[in-house]
């Protein structure tokens, strides 16, 4: 039988986690998710392993509670595994050539970051995932910013930002049913609420996105521009047919077709344009000219799906920008991934997080105390248990009847989710949010992180609406009679869907 941990034992895996994460980023910088991140959750897994053996829970019970937390993250990192597959075999279809050739030449720098924000949110409201709009679109955004000499980081958080607004205001996003759901309010109403806190925060950055475009210096002339739109196409058969895989993907995920399925299907599409439309290009790929033409082709897709296409064009910028992808790129992303979840497993398992929690609500005395908690435990919540879905669920359940006790509708608690937990889940290196876009996009989470205009600009104006009590839903007769009803058990399913 264990029991609850004393103070000092709660406090000591917590100052551990986080003395060791400031200690790897001072130490190794941008590069601290290559390794240092991942010692350092490790070991805060430990000690916090260590305090609730101290407690009486056994090892048995701790190592169930890592592989419960590790499979959560099974989904993801198939996921990445599958993106590293895609991105390896559009590059070789010429599928983001072509979508970097055309950007150079339709995207002025002017207005650049606006409009990749703009295009992201608008892409993602569509197909409901941020995650499938920065592994397609945001790939190509990437390349044409660097080949218009433009901040590679501040494109990154126009991605970003752009896609977890679509991704926050959708209704085919899973993190957008599973709020309400948590929390028992109705979807659509939950999306309109949305839209109060929401609609200011991608003004705010698209406005700063368009003064950061009009004030950017571009390096990149004209004539080195039209050097690299030579080389694109004397190494690619750059043609429309070509952004055909972007476009079955984009309708797959608007079909509500499961990601897994949709990113495999896109990869193995990129494979078979590449065999139709580069066929050249995939032969000196794989070193096969010699070969017979069908084993050499298959070689060379089979080479871009292990460990991604190694441009050789000459062009040091251009061989940097498209040697990229293959599952092998993905494997220290899914690394840092797996050892974020067996950190937060193991704090959840002895008791540590609920304790945190419980301590967080003591300090909500007022309405715009209790917003300020539910944001400071969503974000808590994402960066000790790195996933965004436990950082929706777990603050929801806890916080649900603090909202009804103070006659607070739902709706301001499902708002406050999103506008904390699923935003910001991006921000954090060893979250799977962070991981998937710092592996995605090619950029440090830590260097994206200060251009995540929306994402940071949010919470902030979510928490002036609670201190200030503007757009506050007061909770109903009905809602008050189905929180007390709802079973428990609802929510666990939930989260088991998710």
């Amino acid at each position: 039988m264990s029991r609850p941990l004393a103070a000092w034992e709660i406090a000591l895996p917590t100052i551990t986690l986080f003395s060791l994460l400031g200690l790897s980023v001072y130490l190794f910088g941008d590069s601290s998710s290559q390794g240092a991140n991942q010692i350092a959750l490790c070991l805060s897994a430990a000690v916090a392993g260590l305090m609730g053996w101290r407690a009486g829970i056994s090892w048995s019970e701790l190592q169930a509670a890592i592989f419960k937390g590790i499979s959560v993250a099974l989904g993801a990192i198939l996921i990445l595994f599958l993106v590293g597959m895609l991105i390896g075999s559009w590059i070789l279809a010429g599928t983001v050539p072509t979508m970097i050739y055309f950007g150079l030449q339709l995207l002025d720098p002017s207005w650049f970051y606006a409009a990749a924000c703009l295009v992201c949110a608008l892409v993602s409201v569509s197909i409901g995932s941020s995650w499938t709009t920065a592994g397609t679109i945001g790939i190509g955004l990437i390349g044409t910013a660097a080949g218009l000499g433009l901040s590679v980081e501040i494109t990154a958080g126009a991605i970003i930002s752009g896609a977890y607004f679509g991704d926050k205001m959708s209704p085919l996003s899973d993190t957008t049913n599973l709020a309400p759901a948590v929390v028992g309010a109705d979807l659509f109403s939950h999306i309109r609420n949305m839209v109060w806190t929401t609609t200011p925060s991608i003004i705010i950055a698209l406005v700063l996105f368009l003064v950061m475009g009009l004030s950017a210096e571009t390096p990149a002339a004209d004539t080195q521009m039209e050097a690299m739109l030579s080389l694109l196409q004397a190494n690619f058969n750059i043609n429309l047919w070509l952004l055909v895989p972007l476009l079955a993907v984009f309708v797959l995920a608007y079909k509500k077709v499961p990601a897994i399925i949709s990113i495999f299907l896109g990869a193995l599409l990129g494979a078979v344009f590449a065999v139709v439309f580069q066929a050249d290009a995939v032969l000196k790929f794989a070193g096969a000219e010699s070969m017979p033409v069908a084993l050499g082709l298959f070689k060379g897709v089979w080479m871009a799906f292990a460990d991604g296409y190694v441009a050789t064009t000459g062009n040091e910028q251009i061989d940097s920008l498209l040697s990229r992808g293959g599952m092998s790129s993905m494997l220290t992303t899914i690394w840092l991934i797996i050892s974020a979840m067996v950190m937060g497993a193991v704090i959840e398992r002895v008791g540590i997080l609920e304790a945190l929690i419980a301590a967080i609500l003591r300090f909500a005395t007022s309405v715009g105390g209790l917003f300020m908690s539910t944001i400071l435990t969503c974000i808590g919540t994402n960066i000790v248990t790195a996933d965004q879905y436990i950082a929706i669920v777990l603050p929801g359940r806890m916080f649900r009847m603090e909202f009804a006790k103070r006659g607070l509708s739902p709706l301001n608690l499902s708002r406050t989710l999103e506008d904390s937990a699923t935003i910001t889940s991006p921000l954090i290196p060893w979250n799977t949010c962070g991981a998937y876009m710092a592996g995605t996009l090619g950029v440090a989470t830590l260097a994206y992180l200060p251009y995540c205009f929306f994402n940071l600009i949010n919470p902030v104006i979510s928490a002036i609406y609670g201190y200030s009590q503007f757009r506050i839903v007061p909770i109903t007769e009905e809602e008050r009679r189905a929180l007390e009803q709802e079973a428990p058990a609802t929510v666990d399913r939930e989260l088991a869907s998710h």
